[in-house]
């Protein structure tokens, strides 16, 4: 009798560990201009072929090419390259004051800005983000307050959200920035669900709903393109593809034989896939998709392929799962330079405006910096009271919170 063949199972594998070098030949890309752009009321089964392409506008020398180009204003190019550059002095100021005890946590998204950046540009007043604690380049691109920013990581007397918050969980209505949840994944249902009502009300306004790869995998992220798929929306669903979700290769999240933007297929959502290193391309696909949804066609589901930098918190240590080479190896750029290429490239940058830029959006984040301290940090200055933990949950505050109030001594 034949003997049944033993079953295993495959368990996916980074493609290198730490000690060799980094390799990314696995990705695939498309050249820039190779996509094709198709009208924004395609039919979602005509555009398959997109979830597995790359979209990209800027060529090697600078150059916007293909379909997805489209004539810019260098005002507003080089608003975007200011704020990535902002985006990423604020982090660095950040990063340094959490190493010198004055916040206990922070989040960059160094090699990221363009999406977030790019994606904002393509927003108006009354759309609502639905973040992840990495799109902090939403608030920046829209010149929110600094301070304001700086003083929730800092959980001081001027934290508007009272030191309820994890550092970096901002929460701001007014520039259409809904709070950010440690518990990954539910922001996903959330934005649905409030472009569903935006839909309801015959409103114009619409959602854009955020996540990581690996938060992929969880759950919420199905149940909300089940949502999309039936009442189809007005909301884009982002997955930002940075390689990592902490520790972990995107291969662990299901990106090993296929792509992200592909998961849309099962549902009839319309997806793309981007270069989110391209603050051209995002400009492009944002403005797509965000049409999409205005002019009541629906959900769409965009892959932004990118690559995380800086580890994934100040708690973690990359070394200990990535090549010490990883960043180099990494074929799409750094979006900053890949900017300034272009806008020098078309005249209307230079390597000494980008150095005098740079050194202007520096002071500003310092001065920022020394305003928010002077509110208090972790280890020093006035602090909001515990008794604020009770406040702001009920319309009336019930019986047994007043107790537990009034046994703490408030």
């Amino acid at each position: 009798m034949d003997e049944k063949p033993r079953l295993s199972l495959h368990v996916p594998e980074p493609p290198v560990r730490p000690g060799q070098k980094g390799d990314y030949t696995h990705l695939r890309f498309s050249a820039p201009g190779e996509v094709r752009r198709p009208p924004v009321d395609v039919d979602p089964m005509d555009i398959h072929d997109l979830a597995y392409k790359l979209i990209r506008v800027q060529d090697d020398d600078g150059n916007a090419v293909g379909p997805w180009a489209s004539s810019v204003d260098p005002d507003r190019l080089r608003k975007g390259l200011r704020a990535m550059l902002k985006t990423r002095a604020y982090d660095a100021r950040m990063m340094k004051m959490q190493r010198q005890g004055q916040t206990s946590f922070y989040m960059q998204c160094t090699g990221e800005e363009a999406i977030a950046c790019g994606f904002q540009a393509s927003l108006e007043k009354g759309d609502m983000n639905f973040p992840t604690y990495r799109q902090q380049g939403l608030l920046i691109a829209q010149d929110w307050p600094l301070v304001d920013m700086m003083c929730q990581i800092l959980s001081n007397e001027k934290d508007r959200l009272k030191g309820r918050q994890l550092p970096v969980m901002y929460s701001v209505k007014d520039a259409g920035f809904f709070s950010i949840s440690g518990n990954l994944g539910t922001q996903y249902v959330q934005a649905v669900g409030w472009a569903m009502a935006s839909a309801i009300r015959n409103d114009s306004r619409i959602a854009a709903a955020w996540i990581g790869d690996g938060s992929t995998a969880e759950s919420d992220f199905h149940a909300a393109l089940v949502f999309a798929s039936v009442y189809r929306p007005p909301v884009v669903l982002n997955v930002v593809n940075n390689q990592w979700a902490i520790s972990t290769n995107q291969a662990m999240a299901g990106g090993e034989n296929t792509t992200f933007a592909a998961r849309a297929h099962g549902y009839g959502i319309p997806s793309l896939r981007v270069d989110g290193n391209d603050y051209l391309a995002v400009l492009a696909a944002s403005s797509w998709a965000v049409e999409r949804a205005r002019r009541n066609l629906g959900p769409t589901l965009i892959e932004w392929v990118t690559y995380r930098v800086a580890p994934h918190s100040t708690s973690d240590d990359p070394s200990k799962y990535r090549p010490k080479d990883d960043q180099k190896a990494w074929p799409l750029g750094d979006p900053v330079e890949r900017l300034k290429l272009h806008l020098t490239k078309l005249g209307e940058w230079s390597e000494e405006r980008h150095v005098q830029a740079k050194a202007e959006l520096e002071e500003e984040v310092s001065a920022a910096a020394k305003e928010a301290r002077s509110y208090g940090t972790l280890q020093e200055g006035a602090k909001t009271s515990p008794a604020e933990m009770f406040e702001d949950v009920y319309k009336e505050m019930p019986p047994h919170l007043r107790e537990q109030r009034q046994q703490m001594g408030y």
